[in-house]
């Protein structure tokens, strides 16, 4: 006796089993698909250097607050110091992982009207993340530098 799938909230995607994916009322939902067209990855009329810089200054500034307050440095005076080093060090590994798989998934001479689909695309959002996630870790030292000079 086959269960009857249409009362149950996940089911195969367009009701076909054999596409590996589910539809879900998150997945499939119209809120969940502006949030993410909203995203600076997906947003329309931003240049892939733009969103590079706009994706890392987000990554950089919340990446320095668990190595300030979770580092082995985190009882030290330099724990603030530490954490921005270790932010930019870990934004600079996560950049050479964008520049990687843009050399290793697209060719240099391919053509494509989505420049996240090139080669120069892929090397543009690396450079802008790098670049903004150093800013946005920086941005956070400083502020977390002012907390300490007030007590707070």
């Amino acid at each position: 006796m086959a269960a009857n799938t249409s009362k149950y909230a996940i089911k195969p995607f367009n009701n076909d089993p054999f596409v590996g994916h589910l539809s879900t009322p998150v997945s499939d939902s119209a809120w969940v698909r502006d949030y993410l067209k909203k995203l600076p990855i997906n947003r329309s009329g931003l240049s892939t250097l733009q969103r590079g810089l706009e994706i890392g200054a987000a990554h950089g500034f919340f990446l320095i607050g668990p190595f300030a307050k979770l580092g082995p440095l985190r009882n030290s005076d330099f724990s603030n110091l530490a954490a921005l080093a270790s932010a930019i060090g870990l934004i600079f590994i996560a950049k050479a992982g964008m520049r990687l798989y843009g050399m290793a998934v697209f060719p240099k001479d391919k053509k494509s009207s989505n420049p996240l689909e090139t080669y120069s695309g892929w090397a543009d959002l690396a450079k802008g993340f790098m670049k903004g996630g150093a800013v946005g870790a920086l941005g956070a030292f400083v502020f977390l530098e002012i907390f300490r000079l007030f007590g707070l």
